[in-house]
């Protein structure tokens, strides 16, 4: 019977978990605004990870959001090496998620439409 869940998932969402504190607890830079961790993925050899982060609250300042994460990205590593038990801890590279701006942008199309269609229907 095969496992669900490929170790690089498991570790991912651990790593996801931790960032996500770490940068709601110990992170205090005021460039940062209100960042969410959508998503980790860790390649299979674990030598690097992808972090997928979303803005929240109308911040547009995704280059400065970026430059400050990569900028930080040697002190996570390490605190990662302190919470996991691993032999080596991944290189992290943040990307920008854009699936909540599509997201919304999709309802809004939507919601424009059936009202539309809704105004032609009442004529």
């Amino acid at each position: 019977m095969a496992r669900e869940f490929k170790r690089t998932d498991r570790v991912g969402a651990q790593m996801r978990r931790d960032l996500a504190e770490l940068v709601r607890d110990e992170l205090d830079d005021p460039r940062l605004g209100m960042i969410t961790i959508q998503e980790v993925r860790v390649v299979r050899d674990f030598s690097h990870a992808k972090v997928f982060f979303t803005l929240m609250g109308g911040q547009l300042d995704v280059a400065g959001t970026s430059r400050v994460l990569r900028e930080a990205a040697p002190f996570f590593r390490h605190e990662l090496g302190r919470r996991m038990k691993m032999r080596t801890i991944p290189e992290l590279h943040f990307v920008h998620d854009r699936s909540v701006e599509r997201g919304e942008q999709l309802s809004a199309l939507i919601e424009q439409a059936v009202s539309e269609d809704a105004s032609k229907h009442q004529e």
